[in-house]
């Protein structure tokens, strides 16, 4: 019973504040913050991260698009735990050892999870492709397949390393190949830092085009920072035979697969091995993320964490009640989100701008535009164009409708490393109740004819009353009246003679108000009366 009469008297000081704040008569549709964003039903390029506020957010996602068709591998590490990472595209079994773990959206560089190598593989391990992460090919559609030849492909991924100590190795691919003559070679493709350098070796992996013959090739680049995510491309181009090397897009080595070491030679092709195993991880100590291989040569690389053409959201239509409603304003909390971009702050601090009502607008030009449109249905919005509103000001014009939707544009920093994020979202409306039903109804009995009458109703918008009749009780549906069908307008008038009537029948009645609103909001019916129409004795 205490515990009762607490949540009364709380309810009540809620009410007593959101009166004084809103005013009377007004209401306040909550989307997010506790109230979850269910209601946002259309998401283009927008995500809902827990990791900023107390309450899962809306910002733009930074995970990759996963509908490339030369899409061969996907390893995007956002599914949390190591036993549940996998390939995205089906091609490849994917295995984790105990020594990897997952990291949050803290510290990832794209979507929501990165992996955390720890660097203790033992040499032995790796020596039998054993390690943190274990790939090996398991569709005869994946391109490294056992004995698959191909001609372009690209191999990506960021890369946050701790130390990069020398012998540290972030990947390994080995398979067994014969020869024309019946022998057995070993292939393999390794990228192992020296010098702060990732160098990248090609073992027997390109062939000729009668497969007599392998050639090695070796690729290294500029160092790498420690704690800083780094983008890192390995491409072939199978046309000219050009294999190169870029790291955050910038170009770090060149090397021909031709006889003549340049352009212009017999192009020798890759050709996956038989039985081959990818190990990644392999004694390095730091993050990796999106890790991808592609049947093309990737010419335009994703660097940005999020993408410059932005996202947006659109709410289901919002039932505010009763036809006719209107939006005084719209209140908006959120702000601008950056985990410190390729560097982030020690313990995955991010910077966090927060704020209220207002301009959805940041130093870093990120940005959020919105839009609103009302409608008496929720299903024609022809006539109800989207209008662009600030949040937190009063709406000049009227935004009238039962129905609101609610549409936001997310922009990111110019050089995408930043995005503005939704907290919540406020809809402050006021309902337009239908008037109250006027009390006293009376019906009275005369010659072909019933005498109506009712006490005004009490309500402040009235624009007149609706007289219902019917020959059943609930069901008004009468015909026979000299002043029309039912239901009869009278305007303002507190009675009326409803002439015309079957003597002998007895007919029900029950009078309804209507607002000054266009439409017109009719009210819920007065309690029922009824009379019998009969001839008088003179």
């Amino acid at each position: 019973m205490r515990k009762a009469t607490v949540v009364i008297v709380i309810s009540a000081i809620f009410l007593h504040i959101a009166g004084a704040v809103y005013g009377i008569g007004e209401s306040t549709l909550v989307l997010g913050a506790s109230s979850s964003w269910n209601a946002v039903d259309k998401r283009t390029g927008i995500a809902e991260v827990s990791a900023i506020r107390a309450n899962p957010v809306l910002t733009l996602s930074s995970a990759r698009p996963g509908d490339d068709p030369y899409l061969d591998m996907a390893l995007s590490f956002d599914e949390g735990r190591p036993e549940l990472f996998t390939d995205k595209t089906g091609h490849y079994r994917v295995s984790a050892s105990p020594a990897l773990s997952g990291v949050n959206y803290r510290w990832s560089r794209a979507g929501t999870g990165a992996a955390l190598f720890s660097g203790d593989s033992p040499r032995q391990a790796l020596e039998e492709m054993e390690g943190p992460l274990v790939i090996s090919p398991r569709s005869p559609e994946a391109l490294l397949y056992s004995g698959q030849h191909f001609k372009d492909f690209s191999i990506e991924f960021w890369l946050y390393p701790l130390n990069m100590e020398n012998g540290e190795q972030l990947l390994s691919w080995s398979a067994t190949r014969q020869t024309r003559q019946g022998e057995k070679t070993f292939q393999r493709i390794q990228c192992i830092a020296a010098r702060n350098r990732l160098n990248w070796s090609f073992l027997d992996f390109f062939s000729s085009p009668d497969d007599g013959k392998q050639m090695t090739l070796s690729l290294s680049g500029s160092p790498v920072l420690p704690r800083t995510w780094s983008h890192h491309l390995i491409r072939f181009d199978s046309d000219t035979g050009l294999l190169e090397y870029l790291v955050d897009g910038r170009l770090e080595g060149v090397v021909y697969a031709t006889t003549t070491g340049r352009e212009g030679g017999e192009v020798y092709a890759p050709m996956a091995g038989d039985g081959g195993t990818m190990v990644l991880g392999g004694r390095f100590a730091g993050l990796m993320d999106e890790f991808r291989v592609y049947s093309r040569y990737n010419e335009t690389p994703l660097l940005s964490k999020y993408p410059l053409q932005g996202g947006r959201i659109e709410t289901k239509p919002l039932d505010l009640g009763e036809r006719n409603s209107q939006v005084l304003k719209v209140e908006a909390l959120g702000g601008n989100f950056s985990p410190g971009g390729r560097n982030p702050k020690a313990g995955g601090i991010m910077q966090n701008e927060y704020v209220g009502s207002g301009r959805f607008r940041f130093a870093n030009n990120s940005m959020v535009q919105f839009f609103i449109r009302a409608a008496d249905t929720p299903y024609q919005w022809a006539d109800a164009g989207w209008q662009p509103f600030e949040p937190g000001t009063n709406f000049t014009g009227d935004i009238r409708g039962r129905y609101v939707q609610l549409a936001a544009a997310f922009y990111p920093s110019g050089d995408g490393e930043a995005a503005p994020y939704l907290d919540e979202i406020r809809v402050v409306y006021q309902r337009d109740d239908p008037p109250m039903p006027p009390s006293m109804v009376t019906a009275l009995a005369r010659d072909g004819a019933v005498d109506i009458s009712w006490r005004a109703s009490p309500d402040s918008d009235v624009s007149g009353y609706l007289v219902y009749f019917g020959t059943a009780t609930g069901e008004y549906f009468g015909e026979s009246a000299i002043l029309g069908v039912s239901p009869i307008n009278v305007g303002k008038r507190t009675s009326v003679r409803i002439d015309g009537l079957k003597n002998g029948v007895l007919y029900y009645f029950a009078v309804a108000v209507y607002d000054r609103s266009n439409p017109a909001n009719a009210g819920v019916f007065s309690r029922e009366v009824s009379a019998r129409p009969l001839r008088m004795v003179e």
